[in-house]
């Protein structure tokens, strides 16, 4: 599938009709097939364009306006139910042809492994590439239960192709304890339980660099995010998650792409989870396309 098809379904609020204008892609990744707990985060791309309507297009953080900044809504990457190897590879190639037109990706997960292509062909892109992850899991796992390809093994691949040095991990709270001794000994950089005060430190080390930005909804705690398949109590508020993305915003890094993922809208009947990334996507569309 071509991003620059043209797609009917919901779009978030704002998109552009045009993919040519747009300075950045908003699309979706729909997959969850290597979950180990509670699967539907697939849902996660559509809910968040549905709860977008409920949004003011301002933002009185950034203050700026979603009329400043041109985006397309491709819609969902049409991937093949329960076959993870081919979607991965169908979401690389597809992030292949955005890079190829310089845009801004922007993708909906989706499970967190759908990550892992975006990272890797961002990486070819980018010698010096740098990666923020801002999690409640470490996902350092060579594999889960003998599987290579699991949503808790993405950033370890990702350590393994561009180096654990330039890997930066935030609000981590859940991993096992081999995970957790490969951060501390491979030279990756680490902050457990919190977000943006470690993220204020260590972003001027990475000034003038070309950063992806991941984010994991579970890194919220569940009292704010209820709509995830691996909760984890003792997590950050919404409103510390804002504040990172801001802190981000405001800062000399230079963000080339970012996702927002495990949003699985079936344990929320309070839709508080999808509202909330709706408003994560807002501030990043705001704050890091320039």
């Amino acid at each position: 599938m071509r991003f620059d098809e043209a797609y009917s379904g919901k779009v978030f609020i704002m998109s552009r009709p045009d993919f040519e204008d747009a300075d950045a892609i908003l699309y979706g990744m729909p997959m969850d097939w290597t979950v180990s707990f509670r699967p539907g985060s697939r849902f996660g791309p559509n809910r968040i364009r549905e709860a977008s309507i409920g949004l003011e297009e301002y933002s009185p953080y950034l203050e700026r306006h979603l009329e400043e900044v041109t985006y397309f809504d491709a819609g969902d990457i049409p991937l093949p139910f329960g076959n993870p190897k081919r979607s991965l590879e169908m979401i690389r190639d597809y992030i292949d042809q955005i890079l190829d037109k310089g845009k801004f990706p922007l993708g909906l997960g989706g499970e967190h492994l759908v990550s892992w292509p975006i990272i890797e062909a961002m990486s070819e892109k980018y010698s010096d590439l740098a990666v923020i992850h801002i999690d409640a899991h470490a996902d350092l796992r060579e594999e889960y239960e003998g599987e290579l390809l699991s949503h808790s093994t993405p950033i370890r691949k990702v350590c393994e192709k561009i180096g654990p040095e330039n890997v930066f991990s935030f609000g981590i709270r859940s991993g096992d304890r081999e995970e957790f001794r490969y951060a501390e000994e491979s030279g990756m950089y680490m902050a457990k339980f919190d977000v943006a005060e470690p993220l204020q430190e260590m972003l001027p080390k990475l000034a003038g660099r070309p950063v992806y930005v991941t984010v994991d909804i579970d890194v919220l705690d569940p009292a704010f995010a209820p709509g995830t398949g691996t909760a984890e109590a003792g997590g950050i508020s919404s409103k510390e998650l804002l504040a990172a993305i801001h802190i981000i915003a405001h800062s000399d890094i230079h963000v080339v792409g970012a996702d927002l993922v495990e949003v699985a809208p079936n344990y929320d009947p309070t839709e508080q989870t999808a509202i909330a990334a709706s408003k994560f996507v807002r501030e990043m569309l705001l704050g890091w396309v320039k």
